[in-house]
């Protein structure tokens, strides 16, 4: 069978990831590279042995002359994920799409439309769906484990993280923190918990801090768009409840910049049982009418060794076979609508209403 070719739009850093996945798959052919800055496209394909007359600064161009191609990844900042993934789905291709999906729900919406009116798959790129620590803490719920999950937080704290370049620009990337680091934990937390309504938010939003440029900590990730001239307009600190619609409730955090201990913490609270990611599993219950810890012999910690490997064989595998996704567009769309409360409600100081 001949193998499925794909293209990448966008090549900044999180597209090598994509890259590096296709290239593991014997089912695909990493074909084609497009992004707006040439000598960076050229570079990437250069390094992964894509021929430099199948790289585009023009998606458009590159769909136009390449209609062999099966499938795209979306690897752009997010104010281009809608244009570049519709441009996609209506030239016939499967897209995997970054998250956060879009900058909100309606652009969202249409690119979910765009997706059922061309009969193709869009899968939104919820990576810690495809974790190891997801898949174990997922067999415990859905074997009724836990009860009732009622509450949760869903925590992802940098004390200096803001990666500059677009993830500093609004107008880019759509906001800060939350969009960025708390689209990660909540859909998570959604996740495992199987896929819940959301009904109502109330958020709040922080411009306290900034990105802090004097401090002199390697702050780790960094965009590869930074540039001298970078702006940061987003919030450096979100935090907001979720009500969903059997009455549970998640509490979320999320900083670029917080004067505070970093973390990336999940907890679960059910009737029956609790659990904690912090990044090892961790059971809290009770046995013999005796509160009890458990621990695993195992590794537990979610193992980035082959993560975005295991979503890229997963998107192959729907692509392939016709394997029902697990992190389908419409599950994008409705952590839109999560967001844009949650920054609407920042705004305006009120509960948001969300309807279905």
């Amino acid at each position: 069978m001949n193998k499925l070719k794909v293209a990448i739009i966008g090549t900044g850093g999180i597209s090598e990831c994509h890259m590096r996945g296709y290239q593991l798959n014997p089912d695909v052919e990493l074909y084609a590279l497009c992004d707006i800055n040439k000598e960076r496209v050229e570079e990437k394909a250069r390094k992964f042995n894509v021929p430099l007359e199948r790289t585009f600064t023009d998606k458009c161009e590159m769909l136009e002359r390449l209609p062999e191609i099966d499938m795209v990844s979306v690897t752009t900042w997010n104010s281009a994920h809608a244009g570049c993934t519709i441009a996609a789905l209506e030239a016939g291709k499967h897209v995997l799409c970054e998250k956060p999906m879009a900058m909100n729900a309606t652009e969202a919406q249409a690119m979910k439309a765009a997706a059922d009116k061309a009969g193709k798959l869009l899968m939104i790129g919820f990576v810690r769906r495809h974790g190891n620590d997801c898949k174990l803490l997922k067999e415990y719920i859905d074997s009724g484990f836990f009860g009732d999950i009622y509450y949760s937080k869903a925590t992802y704290l940098r004390r200096n993280g803001n990666p500059g370049g677009w993830f500093g620009d609004k107008s880019r990337s759509g906001g800060g923190p939350l969009i960025d680091l708390g689209v990660h934990v909540i859909d998570l937390v959604r996740y495992l918990t199987g896929n819940r309504m959301p009904v109502s938010v109330y958020g709040a939003t922080f411009q306290k801090l900034f990105d802090r440029p004097n401090i002199k900590t390697v702050k780790g990730y960094t965009a590869a768009s930074v540039s001298e001239k970078d702006i940061c307009d987003v919030e450096d600190l979100a935090t907001a409840l979720i009500r969903y619609d059997d009455g549970s409730v998640v509490s979320v955090e999320a900083s670029f910049s917080l004067n505070g201990h970093g973390k990336g913490d999940i907890e679960l609270f059910g009737t029956k049982a609790g659990a904690k990611l912090d990044p090892k599993v961790h059971i809290y219950t009770e046995l013999n009418d005796h509160l009890v810890d458990v621990d695993f012999a195992e590794s537990t910690e979610l193992s980035f060794d082959g993560l975005f490997e295991q979503e890229i064989n997963h998107y192959v595998d729907c692509v392939k076979n016709g394997t029902q996704c697990i992190a389908p567009s419409q599950d994008g769309v409705v952590l839109m609508k999560i967001l844009d409360a949650i920054y609407e409600s920042a705004r305006t100081g009120h509960e948001v209403l969300i309807e279905g």
